[in-house]
């Protein structure tokens, strides 16, 4: 009865040292929304950006740390902006810039996110 216990510890042991390690999910497009909620005036009307705005844009683009991640967020606020008006869009687009923030992708309808590294 030891042996056959000290057996299953074994192969436990075994398949749980071999198992591929777990990634961690994507961000969520309600992680995203919640970062670039105070940025919707500026979306809507221009102007000048809000400084929560930028805190946001900034947080969200350091917790993007992953291909995934940054395909995700990519997805999300190109899904976000996919029923807005043209300008909507320019400014949504002029929003990494205008924070200071370098994102590897235009916002916009039409970014095919799963290029994105």
């Amino acid at each position: 009865m030891a042996k056959a216990l000290w057996l299953i510890l074994a192969v436990s042991v075994v398949v749980v040292a071999l198992a591929p390690p777990q990634t961690e999910a994507a961000i969520s497009c309600s992680t995203v929304e919640s970062y670039v909620s105070p940025c919707t005036d500026y979306v809507w009307n221009g102007g000048t950006p809000p400084a929560s705005c930028c805190e946001g844009i900034r947080s969200l683009n350091d917790q993007a740390s992953t291909t995934a991640d940054r395909q995700a967020v990519c997805s999300c606020l190109k899904s976000m902006v996919s029923s807005a008006t043209p300008a909507m869009i320019n400014n949504a687009a002029s929003l990494p810039a205008k924070c200071g923030v370098s994102i590897p992708y235009e916002i916009g309808p039409s970014t095919d996110c799963s290029t994105i590294q």
